[in-house]
């Protein structure tokens, strides 16, 4: 969606950690350094999908053993960096 990681702005992992669907109505996650803005979709409504949370880099865990690839996130918006 974004076509250069220069366009982005920069976010902490406090400031991610903050998008988890209950301090703020964004929900938002990481994976491999991008944030991606998951807010609109129904399998994160209450912050969570299945055992993993939104507000976290979920790198090490999505690459560790989710059943799907990592396109699963073409679905979504690119919205800033992980620092």
């Amino acid at each position: 969606m974004a076509t250069s990681n220069q366009q982005l702005e920069t976010y902490t992992r406090a400031q991610l950690a903050l998008r988890n669907g209950q301090d703020r109505d964004e929900i938002w996650v990481a994976y491999q350094g991008q944030i991606y803005d998951v807010t609109r979709s129904r399998l994160w409504r209450r912050g969570n999908h299945y055992e993993h949370w939104a507000g976290q880099d979920l790198t090490r865990e999505l690459d560790k053993d989710a059943p799907h690839t990592a396109h699963v996130f073409d679905n979504f918006k690119v919205i800033g960096r992980l620092k």
